[in-house]
C-alpha cells in the first residue's frame, strides 16, 4: 500500500533543505500579493503603444468571462489537488509561479501597451486579491492567465493530467483573444516565458538552500 498524504508530507518536511525552499517560496508569494495592486494602479495611469493585431481585427469581441474563469479556477483546484500528493511537484509549482509573477511585472513594466480595441472587461470576483478594486486593462505583455495554466501543465507529471492542462492553456489563450483582453503577441509570449521560468525554477531548486 502507498503512503498516506500525511506520511508523505511528514517525510519531506523532515528534510531541512525542502523546508527552507518551501517556506521561502511561500514567503515570496505572500510578498507579491500586496505588490500587485500597487503595480497595476501605476500601469493603468501610464500611456502605452496600441498594436495593430491582424487576428484581433478579424475577431468579433465576445464576453466569455464565465467560461474563462470556470476553466481557470477548475484547473487550479485540480492541479493543487494533484500536488498535495506530491510535495516535490507543489514546490516546483510554487517557485515556477513566483518567478513567473516577478517576470511578468518586469515584462509589463518594460513593454507599455494600451489595451486592444474592442476590449470587454474580464470579470472575476477572486482576482481582486491581486488587482485591487480598479479595472485593470494594461497588464498585457504577457498573458498571465495563459501562462499560469501552461506552468501547471509543465509541473504536472501524469500524462493524462498534462494533456488536460495543455488543452486548457490553449483554450484560455483563445478565450482571452476572443474577449480582446490581450494581443496575440501576449498569448504567444506566455508559452515561451512560462517555460523559461519553469526551467529557472528547476535549476534553482537543485541548490541546497539549507
Amino acid at each position: 500500500m502507498g503512503m498516506t498524504i500525511g506520511a508523505t508530507w511528514s517525510g519531506y518536511w523532515s528534510n531541512k533543505s525542502f523546508r527552507v525552499k518551501f517556506i521561502t517560496g511561500i514567503v515570496l508569494l505572500a510578498m507579491l500579493t500586496p505588490l500587485f495592486p500597487v503595480f497595476f494602479e501605476y500601469i493603468e495611469k501610464r500611456e502605452g503603444y496600441q498594436l495593430n493585431d491582424y487576428l484581433l481585427s478579424r475577431l468579433e469581441p465576445m464576453n466569455v468571462s464565465v467560461l474563462t474563469f470556470l476553466i481557470i479556477w477548475g484547473m487550479i483546484a485540480f492541479t493543487l489537488y494533484r500536488c498535495m500528493k506530491d510535495p516535490d511537484m507543489l514546490l516546483l509549482l510554487i517557485w515556477s509561479y513566483v518567478l513567473l509573477c516577478f517576470g511578468r511585472i518586469l515584462s509589463i513594466y518594460l513593454v507599455p501597451l494600451n489595451p486592444p480595441k474592442g476590449l470587454i472587461e474580464l470579470k472575476d470576483p477572486l482576482s481582486g486579491i491581486f488587482y485591487g478594486s480598479q479595472m485593470v486593462t494594461k497588464d498585457l505583455f504577457f498573458s498571465g492567465h495563459t501562462a499560469t495554466l501552461f506552468t501547471m501543465f509543465l509541473c504536472l507529471k501524469n500524462k493524462t493530467d498534462k494533456i488536460i492542462l495543455l488543452l486548457s492553456s490553449f483554450v484560455i489563450g483563445i478565450l482571452v483573444l476572443v474577449q480582446h483582453v490581450h494581443y496575440t503577441l501576449d498569448v504567444a509570449a506566455a508559452f515561451l516565458f512560462s517555460y523559461l521560468f519553469y526551467r529557472m525554477a528547476k535549476r534553482l531548486l537543485q541548490f541546497d538552500f539549507s
